[in-house]
């Protein structure tokens, strides 16, 4: 049996990753650490699990393994100290606030031998392994484009809070472009299998306030133009304005059809042929954020994946180094929009 600690009880902890843990028969949380100690005790109480007061503490305790669910900033620190005490590690996303982050934590998951696993949730969506599978077997012919979308209201509905940690740059760093923005540049470079390589981008703060009235510290909205390796074009909208349903769908566009990807209520994917022809597949559905927060399904996948490698060995698909291509996207996504112009990004 898996001994599981937890760092940081926000709403993540509290709807993903403590219930998930909870329903799987291969491990047992057995620890919560947060830098609020009252938050900590609830969960440890909820899942009959121990609160400790410090992230040392946690780490001493035992455990085979660590969610990072704390504020962006947190999370390399946190992370690089358990791969260092050979514990591993899952990793709420964003991977890192900074480039150096990023490659620190590869490093030490490489230097450790131990698993670092970055809460990419959106690979795991059946109907996003349909797609992938389905454009790596040509049904679309040659992709030429995309457009993927993530908005909704914003984090004060999932966190219910307006002065939430989300809002200020100094604890969140980035807004929904790292928020929302780093899950459908991974799903790209998932569903294509190739990495995104040019990015021009407009990040901007349309309408978030604090209840003061003064803007939040991070951006709401982000636009981008993205080109792959081989020469795809594509957009992608994410937004925390979006003041009416949920919009989490994706469209690729292919020399010999369309697929459509989580924007019909019935069908999650839906394949378009040149001569008319209309393939629909009701695999399943996106869980909103406002039904897991107000007690929808919370299975995700992730946590089971994560459980899985660590039963078996077998390594993390979505482990530091293929986490850290969305990354390095973010990262030139910010300098695009701060020097209005387009940036090339590396990938080693």
């Amino acid at each position: 049996m898996l001994k599981i600690g937890i760092v940081g009880c926000g709403k993540i902890a509290q709807v993903r990753h403590a219930p998930e843990y909870s329903e799987n028969p291969d491990c047992q949380i057995t620890g919560f650490y947060d830098f609020v100690p009252e938050n900590a005790q609830k969960l440890a109480a909820e899942y009959g699990a121990k609160a400790y007061d410090s992230l040392e503490a946690l780490l001493s305790s035992g455990v085979d393994a660590v969610s990072i669910c704390s504020a962006n900033v947190a999370h390399a620190s946190a992370a690089i100290a358990a791969l260092e005490r050979g514990i591993h590690v899952l990793c709420e996303k964003p991977m890192a606030v900074t480039p150096e982050d990023v490659e620190a934590m590869i490093q030490a998951q490489e230097k450790s031998g131990k698993f670092l696993m970055i809460a990419q949730n959106q690979r795991f969506a059946r109907a996003h392994v349909e797609a992938r599978r389905l454009i790596s077997e040509g049904a679309i012919g040659r992709v030429l484009a995309f457009h993927t979308t993530f908005g909704h209201p914003g984090p004060e509905g999932w966190t219910g809070s307006r002065n939430s940690w989300f809002f200020d740059k100094k604890r969140a760093a980035f807004g929904a472009m790292a928020d929302l923005g780093v899950h459908k540049t991974d799903l790209m470079h998932y569903l294509l299998g190739e990495p995104i390589v040019k990015v021009t981008a407009q990040i901007a703060t349309l309408d978030k306030k604090y209840p003061d009235g003064t803007p939040i510290t991070v951006d709401d909205n982000a636009f981008c133009l993205y080109e792959t390796a081989s020469g795809v074009r594509g957009t992608m909208h994410v937004s925390w304005t979006f003041y009416g349903q949920e919009d989490n769908s994706t469209r690729i566009y292919g020399t010999g059809g369309i697929l459509r990807i989580y924007d019909d209520p019935q069908y999650s994917l839906i394949l378009e042929k040149p001569d008319g022809e209309i393939e629909r597949f009701a695999l399943d559905q996106l869980t909103s954020n406002k039904e897991q927060t107000s007690g929808g399904r919370t299975n995700t996948g992730v946590i089971d994946a994560f459980v899985g490698c660590l039963t078996s060995g077998r390594a993390p698909e979505i482990d530091g180094r293929e986490a850290a291509k969305a990354m390095r996207v973010i990262f030139a996504a910010e300098q695009s929009a701060r020097e209005q112009r387009t940036v090339t990004v590396s990938h080693p």
